[in-house]
């Protein structure tokens, strides 16, 4: 079994020969969702519900530590990592650090999911400085976080491109 040791200071073994599939449920997507926002009713509470009818579970990380224990127990297809992510759950000093890091661990998987950066700027200097950051360290997509059911209608797109660009239109396979 190969040891994957993520920034988080936490190991992870994936299954036998380091191959993480082995862990898949089968005819399921599994998709993290990472959301830094503390609202109820927010795009991140409405997308499992949009999405499990399709067969894709939605796994639901508040922090860049809950994402991380996700990765190692779980399979990640499709990664939606919310830049404002903080580090841990209630450290108002690491806020903003998690999905950065996020962005590392799933770079540096085996099988490396296609990633959609979530990002909100509050100035275009902001803005620019998420997008370039976010395409360096490998997303596949950077989008404004979803305000509106426009918005999440962007979001169902891009994960559908996510999809048939990776993945041939198909649900992965181990």
């Amino acid at each position: 079994m190969q040891m994957v040791r993520n920034d988080f200071g936490n190991g992870s073994t994936n299954g036998p020969a380091g191959d993480p599939h082995a862990q898949r449920s089968p005819g399921r997507l599994n998709l993290l969702l990472s959301d830094a926002s503390n609202r109820t009713d927010s795009w991140a509470d409405r997308l499992p519900t949009l999405l499990t009818p399709l067969g894709i579970k939605a796994h639901r990380a508040g922090s860049g530590k809950q994402a991380s224990d996700l990765i190692e127990s779980v399979t990640i297809h499709v990664a939606l990592v919310d830049l404002g992510l903080p580090l841990e759950c209630c450290d108002p000093s690491k806020a903003k650090e998690g999905g950065y890091r996020l962005l590392d661990i799933l770079a540096r998987l085996a099988h490396r999911p296609p990633t959609v950066a979530i990002i909100a700027a509050r100035t275009q200097r902001d803005e620019s400085r998420q997008l370039s950051a976010a395409l360096k360290h490998g997303a596949f997509a950077v989008i404004n976080r979803p305000k509106s059911a426009g918005d999440v209608e962007t979001l169902l797109e891009v994960l559908r491109r996510c999809i048939t660009k990776h993945y041939k239109g198909r649900w992965p396979t181990a």
